[in-house]
């Protein structure tokens, strides 16, 4: 009896491990790591806070949204994340779809989140994690691509200070080329100084020489004080900016378009609302949800792909793996509780330390800034907040991918090539779609990449590569599986080679490859057979699996003839082709000709 309370006490303890990860490594955390943690959480949280009033712009919302955002899900993740290299916050992409589907309206963003976090809390329930797997490399190429060009653009009017631009990426184009002349010289000079400050001290950072112990202190505290400050460059490049234009207000002129009045405090925490009132009458939650649309499985779907697809890359990195499930869950529930902010997702940001758990001092910190330093806030110019966003989002453009899968399609189109330059080239056909189709509107981008990537995984199924060799009988072999899309071109390829010529020819069909078949498969093979037996010739089966042999048997097709190896089947259409020569020689013997002879 002890056992099994024993044994049931373990299983239960095992659930809640795997329902709550913290449970796994808190037993295990030191205060050796502590310190480490501090730091992390300093740094990282430093940057948190311009980023998040910076993606708040980017969403189309008060700034005061992207703080609400970056706090909570800090604490909730600690507890049920399973990556510890990443924490949640606002992040360029999932800002813009916010941008496109909550239409600018707090109310609108509020309520998407809400429902964003409900549909992914079902999915981590229902084991749904594996949907991210049917969209390709490609297509997020496409999409992250177009998302950088598009954010990254949508800044240039607030680093110019030109107003009353459309959000809508070609008209915004076009107006703000238009509108070229009206720019503010205070925000232009001041935009592109924080962006050049901003890339030199990236550049900074990748280049600093790795730290040693036999160097003097002077030397390391010299180095530390350079990797801060490159870390903390946004926060150090927007609280100079906002220096800069709090001395002109005290002057009496003010050069720059400032942020504004930002509330101070958290906002009550309470259910979104789920109907809107307006002059012209309440908008009912259908209508609410309706008005949104694809952007219900859209910003569900890709906020679980962009945090799986960082989380994968640090557990490669540092040796652990992550469940897509419970990230659903992790951050489903994050999302449902925080009605009171807009859509949430991963940071992109790096881990500072190994082993470092500082989401919970990340929020401590943005929860102080909303606390006490709203009021500073207001001075905090759109152009640094501007340059922040442009170099945030600017390593989101991969070139060289398009670059690797342009190479891959010259190649195919020279001569005969390998079978990955041969993938390469078509995996450039959903990459260009979705990054061109995702300037118009995300949700068409998207889903026409999954569309083509789905089009091209199913063509090699629908059309395998089919062998031909020429012997007394033809050998034809698929180089895949059998499914119902590919039977009609292996009758097709038959009826080619075989049936269609001349002479009609005996067919050895090696199955080696074949390790499933459906009904419709079934069905044409019957067919096949008796339009064979009609033509008096054969068809013969080799190689076949035993699950695939054991269908075949059960449908009892009629002239259904099969052998384990090749040697024999050729021996048996041997057989059956001196059986037939001798046939036809006897019916020949049986013919009386005429005589021949002279008439007289």
């Amino acid at each position: 009896m002890a056992e099994q309370r024993q044994l049931c006490q373990e299983r239960c303890y095992g659930v809640a491990q795997k329902r709550l990860p913290v449970l796994r490594w808190l037993p295990k955390y030191s205060l050796q790591w502590l310190q480490l943690d501090l730091m992390a959480g300093l740094t990282i949280g430093l940057t948190v806070v311009p980023q998040a009033l910076a993606y708040a712009e980017v969403a189309g919302l008060p700034v005061q949204y992207g703080l609400y955002s970056s706090f909570m899900g800090c604490f909730i993740y600690c507890l049920l994340g399973t990556s510890k290299d990443v924490t949640l916050g606002p992040t360029a992409i999932m800002s813009l779809l916010v941008s496109s589907y909550a239409f600018h309206d707090p109310v609108y963003a509020i309520l998407l989140s809400f429902l964003s976090g409900c549909i992914q809390v079902v999915m981590g329930l229902l084991h749904l994690g594996f949907l991210l797997d049917f969209i390709s490399y490609p297509v997020i190429k496409g999409f992250t691509s177009a998302a950088a060009v598009t954010i990254g653009f949508n800044q240039v009017k607030a680093l110019l200070g030109l107003q009353k631009i459309p959000r809508q990426f070609f008209l915004q184009v076009y107006y703000t080329f238009y509108r070229i002349g009206e720019t503010r010289a205070g925000d232009a000079i001041l935009g592109v100084f924080c962006l050049l400050v901003l890339v030199g001290l990236q550049k900074l950072k990748k280049h600093l020489p790795r730290a040693y112990q036999m160097e003097s202190l002077s030397v390391r505290i010299s180095r530390l004080i350079v990797w801060a400050t490159a870390t903390a460059r946004n926060a150090l490049v927007v609280l100079f900016a906002g220096l800069v234009a709090y001395s002109f207000q005290v002057t009496g002129s003010q050069p720059f378009t400032l942020t504004g009045t930002v509330p101070q405090g958290l906002p009550p925490f309470q259910l979104p609302s789920f109907s809107k009132a307006t002059p012209n009458g309440t908008i009912s939650f259908g209508q609410m949800a309706e008005a949104m649309g694809a952007g219900l499985a859209v910003v569900p779907l890709m906020g679980l792909l962009e945090t799986v697809a960082i989380a994968k890359a640090f557990a490669s990195q540092n040796h652990y793996q992550i469940d897509p499930n419970q990230e659903l869950l992790a951050m489903g529930k994050h999302l449902a509780w925080m009605s009171r902010c807009h859509r949430l997702d991963r940071a992109w940001f790096i881990n500072l330390i190994d082993e470092s758990r500082d989401e919970s001092l990340e929020g401590v910190l943005v929860l102080l800034s909303l606390a006490y330093l709203t009021s500073l806030f207001y001075y905090i110019p759109k152009a640094a907040l501007a340059a922040v966003i442009i170099c945030a989002v600017a390593p989101m453009f991969d070139a060289r991918i398009f670059h690797t899968l342009w190479q891959g399609a010259v190649l195919k189109q020279q001569g005969p090539a390998s079978t990955c330059s041969s993938l390469a080239g078509l995996d450039l056909v959903p990459l260009c779609i979705t990054f061109l189709l995702c300037f118009w509107e995300v949700q068409y981008g998207i889903m026409a990449g999954v569309l083509v990537s789905g089009v091209l995984l199913l063509y090699p199924i629908a059309r395998p590569r089919i062998k031909v060799l020429e012997h007394e009988a033809l050998l034809i072999q698929p180089a895949s599986g059998l499914c119902f899309p590919a039977i009609e071109f292996l009758r097709n390829a038959v009826h080619k080679h075989a049936l269609s010529a001349s002479r009609p020819r005996s067919v050895i069909l090696d199955c080696t490859h074949v390790n499933s078949i459906d009904y419709t498969v079934v069905m044409g093979l019957s067919e096949l057979l008796q339009e064979f037996q009609s033509r008096r010739i054969s068809l013969i089966f080799i190689g076949l699996q035993a699950h695939v042999l054991q269908v075949l048997l059960a449908a009892e097709l009629e002239g259904f003839c099969y052998f384990s190896r090749l040697e024999d089947a050729a021996k048996s259409l041997e057989v059956e082709l001196h059986v037939a020569n001798e046939a036809l020689f006897d019916d020949c013997s049986n013919i009386l000709l005429p005589t021949s002879g002279i008439i007289q």
